[in-house]
């Protein structure tokens, strides 16, 4: 009984539009601040340099350079507090979690760049100009 009602409350906590991401994309997060009676929507824009945990406690952290400073922020996934969350970028890791950015500066945080199509995310492709083929000529007999 007390199992199925945690249940039940751990499913209403879930987001509904869960967010794609992996390690190493570029991803720009959407914070709702709420200040006194105001709410605005502030964005967080960074390398995802770790994911940890699962379920309702699923975690992650997004790291950028502001000012020649590293600020690393960590957001739980199913925060109703996350308005949204939109990659920008695919990285190309091989680690899972990217601790060794914090030691790097300038040009030397970049990653590669993923292939959309390798990370599982379907491109639109134009539809090639096939050229009419002419029907093969009748042999004469």
């Amino acid at each position: 009984m007390s199992q199925e009602l945690l249940n039940k409350a751990v499913q209403a906590s879930f987001r509904k539009d869960a967010p794609v991401f992996k390690v190493g994309d570029t991803v720009d997060v959407s914070v709702r601040i709420i200040e006194g009676d105001k709410e605005r929507v502030q964005l967080f824009t960074g390398t995802v340099i770790r994911r940890s945990g699962a379920g309702v406690s699923e975690n992650f952290t997004v790291r950028r350079i502001v000012n020649n400073e590293g600020v690393e922020r960590s957001f739980p996934v199913h925060s109703p507090k996350i308005a949204g969350i939109k990659v920008v970028r695919g990285g190309k890791v091989r680690r899972a979690k990217l601790y060794f950015l914090r030691d790097r500066v300038g040009k030397a945080t970049r990653l590669k760049e993923q292939k959309p199509k390798a990370r599982g995310v379907e491109v639109p492709a134009t539809a090639p100009q096939t050229a009419a083929t002419p029907e093969p000529a009748e042999q004469k007999a």
